[in-house]
């Protein structure tokens, strides 16, 4: 059940990079599986004292232009934070790039 979805392409040349950066960050406590080129990290519905309907899933592909991501979530007000989640930690770790752009479709 993911009626909430947002996808955007986020430009860095550094996007397998930060794709396993932010995936070996969030596996010390969340459900994880990556690669070089593709990861994806399950956000649980009751996280930090949440309660939405179901898990929302976060997809990231690197090119080799853009760090492409998306967000399959199960509302709207789960969407929105893990945008920004995403965005802060991503900006984190490109800090040399910070802040990236990121035009969520």
């Amino acid at each position: 059940m993911t009626d909430f979805t947002t996808h955007a392409a986020v430009p860095t040349a550094q996007a397998s990079r930060y794709l396993q950066q932010l995936c070996k960050h969030w596996q010390h406590n969340l459900t994880v599986e990556f690669d070089a080129d593709h990861g994806t990290v399950v956000f649980p519905r009751d996280a930090r004292g949440a309660s939405h309907p179901g898990d929302a899933l976060v997809t990231f592909d690197a090119a080799a232009d853009a760090l492409n991501v998306r967000i399959d979530a199960t509302s709207a007000e789960q969407l929105d934070g893990l945008k920004g989640a995403v965005a802060r930690h991503l900006d984190r770790f490109a800090f040399r790039e910070a802040p990236l752009s990121f035009d969520w479709q």
